[in-house]
Parts: C-alpha cells; structure tokens; sequence
C-alpha cells in the first residue's frame, strides 16, 4: 500500500512502529527517525524479518532543512509525529514543502510557557488546503479516540449532544513511590497547570487539582479523579452539535499529588532556567533525568486503564445518556508489545489515523481535528487492533 515516516523512537512509537509491522499490508515500508538513531537501530532489529520493510534514520526534528532533506530522501505517503509537541510545527513546515500528508497525537506546545492550544496548527489551515495535504491532529487516545467516540456518538445516539464528560483513569501500579508514566515534562507541565472546562461558549477557569470527584469506572472500581485542561476540550467545543459543557477528569493517586506537591514547593517543576554551576539549566529537565524512564515502566506495571466519554444529549425529543470507553491491560500490552498501557493506547490510535490517510478512507485537505471525519472505519479498526471499545446507556454521572 505505502510508506510511513515516523519521527520519535520514545513509547508512543514503539508501540505504533510494532501495529504498523503487524499491519504490513498498508505499512509496505517503514523509516522510523529520531535525534538518537541508535534507538531507531535497536527497534529495527527486533522487528526486522516481517513483511514491513524498515529503515533508520538520524534527524533532528527542531530543524525544517533537515526534515524536508529526509522526507524528500525516503518519499513518504504520511509522516507520523510521534516526536515532542514542541516539534509540531517544524514537520508540519517540511511535510507543507514536500506537499506529504501529517500526522500527530498532541498540540503544539512553545518550550518557554506551558499553555497547550490548537491555534498555532489551526493557523496553517489555509496553505495545507492550497497545498492539497491533509493534517489530521491529535490521534492518539485524549486527544484522539475520545474525539472519534464523540463524532460516533453524534453519528448514531444523538440529535444534540449537550454535555461531554471525559474520563482517564489508570489504575495501573508500576511501584515506584513516584513517576510519570508518559514524557515527565509534558506530564507534569499538564498537571500543574490551571484547569479549565468549556461552559456555554467560554473557558471556566480553576485552581490546579481544585476540582475532585470520585468515579466507579468499569473493570477498575472507585477512583479520586481531577479536572484538568485537556486539548480536545477546545475542537470538541467547535465540532459537535449543541454542546454546552464539557469536561476532563484524570485519576491520581494520593502518592503521586503528595510527592508532586513537594516537588512544586521546592521548585522543581519549574520551566525557568536557573544558573548552576555556570550553566543555565532548566529544574523540570532536571526532574525528567532522575525520574524512572516511562519506557521502563512497562514489566513493572500491574493493573488497568480505563478512557472513555459520557455523553448527555437528546435523541428524538428525548433525553439520553451514553458512555462509550475502552479498558486497556498493562500486562497484556506488554506480553504484546513491550510496552505499558498509556504508550498502547496512544501508539494503536496513532497507527490507525495514519492507516486512515494512507487507504484514502479520510482525505480532506487543510488542518483538520479528529471527529471532523466519518468515525466508523476508525471504529472498526479500534476492535481490530487491540483497543476494542464498550458502551453502556445508563451510565453512573459524574455530578
């Protein structure tokens, strides 16, 4: 069928590199490529003797010149940025020079301020039309699956949804006193930021961690979980009809806000430089060397999550509840892939959305959010390569 390019060689990719070598009919041919290609060297030679035919390259995803030198090298039908989201925008700038369609699982990010929006990728709307190329962002779980589910939820339960609740609860147990169980910058930037939800057309703004409920989630029993701001939150609120609310809540443990809590206070989740030793370093890079590696983590997790979306609306002049949500094993994404579930459930969703792209079953140039496009072929592959999802339609609310 065709050939992937995918930047970043971190979990999320490990994962979509593996489902893209198990899905060798779309995925004839391979390049993974990142800043430290021994990494890329080491999956290759796992996965090698497959169907995928796979290649390795060096690149330094902050520099334009070299992305377009290698897309222009290996002539990809899609690029998969599975890079930080600090590097949205310079692949987006080379696959926008190499007319290549894009792919990502997170918003831009600027590395001096921790505020996460769509508008710096929504800005390139205009040239990727012109350019006749398809961006399709944020496909991984949240954002990503939760924006399929709500486009599914909109296609076949609803007339008007009014209110979405969306629900990450990991209840997996990696026995550390304290570690992240994706990227530690981005983890923590995006919990010790301000939350927020969107109410009858505005943000509603909160204290970090201020707003606390308690959920019985499906396979995994009561859980404390937190309101944060969540990316998907801002294209939901423009995308699906008769929306009034919606929210974010994600699980935490009592020992991970404790030790957090002491972190914050001692300044070291701080993203201001700070003079040491005659070098400038940056506290929460610091933090992000000496914390467990989140690809470690996966022989040692135990436990389940569980991601999904209530949605509250009106069918036929009626009032309706409906959940929709995916329960995820650690223990058998590792025994399969060698990972723990938070990189599984954002690596299989990042492979179907470049499979999307790659069959013709999404196309529709210009910079577009995930529920944007038909959801059941995504749907249908979610059953297919392990995330299959469940629903039920008297769901427990969150009050």
């Amino acid at each position: 069928m065709g050939k992937a390019l995918i930047i970043g060689c971190g979990g999320v990719a490990g994962v979509a590199i593996h489902k893209c070598c198990q899905n060798s009919e779309v995925f004839e041919e391979i390049c993974i490529a990142s800043r430290t290609k021994s990494k890329c060297d080491a999956l290759k030679a796992k996965l090698d003797g497959g169907r995928t035919k796979i290649s390795t390259a060096k690149v330094d995803a902050d520099n334009v010149e070299e992305l377009i030198a290698l897309m222009e090298a290996f002539k990809p039908d899609v690029v998969l940025n599975l890079a930080l989201p600090y590097q949205d925008l310079t692949i987006m700038e080379a696959c926008l020079a190499t007319k290549t369609d894009y792919v990502d699982t997170a918003n831009y990010e600027p590395p001096d301020t921790a505020k996460f929006e769509y508008k710096w990728q929504w800005a390139y709307r205009e040239r990727f039309d012109k350019a006749g190329i398809t961006a399709l962002l944020g496909s991984g779980f949240d954002p990503g699956v939760t924006g399929v589910f709500s486009a599914y939820a909109q296609k076949h339960h609803f007339d008007e949804i009014n209110e979405i609740d969306i629900l990450d609860a990991n209840a997996g147990d990696h026995g550390y006193p304290f570690a992240t169980n994706f990227n530690p910058e981005i983890n923590i930037r995006e919990v010790s930021a301000k939350g927020s939800y969107w109410e009858n057309g505005r943000w509603m703004e909160t204290e970090p961690m201020e707003i606390k409920r308690v959920y019985n989630f499906p396979e995994i029993g009561p859980k404390d979980m937190y309101l944060l701001h969540h990316e998907e939150l801002e294209s939901l609120a423009l995308n699906i009809r008769g929306i009034r609310k919606i929210r974010f809540f994600m699980t935490f443990g009592q020992s991970y806000l404790t030790h957090l809590k002491c972190l914050e206070n001692v300044g070291m989740t701080s993203i201001e430089p700070i003079e040491y030793e005659g070098k400038k370093i940056v506290p929460l890079q610091f933090l992000k060397a000496v914390l467990p590696d989140p690809a470690a983590l996966g022989p040692r997790t135990k436990g389940k999550t569980n991601i999904g979306c209530i949605f509250k609306g009106k069918k036929d002049g009626k009032e309706k509840n409906y959940y929709l949500y995916n329960v995820c094993d650690h223990e058998e994404c590792y025994k399969e892939v060698g990972s723990q579930a938070i990189s599984y459930t954002t690596g299989v969703p990042a492979m179907i959305g470049a499979m999307m792209l790659m069959t013709g079953k999404w196309k529709k140039p210009g910079v577009h959010n995930i529920e944007e496009f038909d959801p059941d072929p995504f749907m249908e592959e979610l059953n297919k390569w392990g995330l299959p999802w469940q629903e039920s339609f008297d769901p427990e609310l969150v009050e």
